[in-house]
């Protein structure tokens, strides 16, 4: 399906019939999971796909939950379009029936985290895949501010000394 199915709604203000179905299946407890494609693997659109997992009869512990991956990043670059290997179609099927969470790959979220999240069951919006950003101490960021700003008045006094010249 189209990542929108997953997700298309959330957070607007207005009734939306994709995330009123979302939430009649989520309250029903009837999906038991969804997988998050890579991007490019379908002929008729380069956007990544979801897999929807529906199941009636959920086993007792796995019920009130979803078990989510998040396998855009497992592909390799085919002409024209990507694919997945057999590693990693055997990592995704493996991970999604052990619902063995992994640690920027899977995840098992509850209904109660889903309604907080509007209904939302796209694998991308709980699992992130990206690097963590490290960021620079404020303290070294206002020390380094300040040394920019004596050097950027120097040099618009050097600037206006040149300038002066010309009048």
């Amino acid at each position: 399906m189209d990542t929108g199915a997953a997700s298309r709604g959330s957070g607007n203000a207005n009734k939306n019939k994709e995330k009123e179905v979302r939430k009649w299946f989520v309250e029903q407890d009837l999906i038991e999971g969804v997988i998050y494609l890579p991007e490019n693997l379908f002929y008729n659109t380069s956007a990544p796909g979801v897999l929807l997992f529906l199941n009636r009869a959920k086993p007792k512990e796995r019920q009130g939950k979803l078990f989510l991956i998040n396998a855009s990043l497992v592909f390799a670059k085919g002409d024209p379009k990507n694919y997945i290997p057999d590693e990693g179609i055997e990592r995704i099927a493996s991970t999604f029936l052990s619902w063995q969470e992994e640690d920027k790959f899977s995840c098992i979220v509850s209904k109660d985290d889903i309604a907080r999240n509007d209904y939302n069951i796209s694998p991308s919006r709980y699992i992130h895949v990206a690097e963590e950003e490290e960021f620079r101490p404020i303290a070294e960021i206002l020390d380094e501010l300040e040394v920019l700003e004596k050097e950027a008045e120097a040099t618009n006094e050097a600037l206006k000394k040149v300038l002066g010249r010309f009048r």
